[in-house]
């Protein structure tokens, strides 16, 4: 089950590690987002990813929230089971 997403702004686009609770880890690439983009879009794609994955994989319901940028070109978030 994912647990948090780090989000890097990059020259070729925009890349994405999902950190799983069980410690694992799974790194990507934003293919549908073009380096181009203002950061609130790849946020909204990022999100989306591991939103589906959350259902796909595990049949759940997540939140992604955002926490306060630290860095310039960085991002993390929190993913939680979403309450019904």
């Amino acid at each position: 089950m994912p647990r948090s997403i780090v989000l890097l702004a990059t020259p070729d686009g925009y890349r994405h590690s999902v950190l799983t609770e069980d410690g694992g880890m799974l790194c990507g690439r934003l293919a549908d987002v073009p380096a181009s983009a203002d950061a609130a879009e790849a946020r909204v794609a990022a999100a989306a990813v591991v939103v589906a994955l959350a259902h796909d994989f595990h049949h759940a319901d997540v939140e992604v929230t955002w926490d306060p940028p630290r860095q310039p070109d960085s991002w993390t978030a929190q993913v939680s089971v979403a309450s019904s």
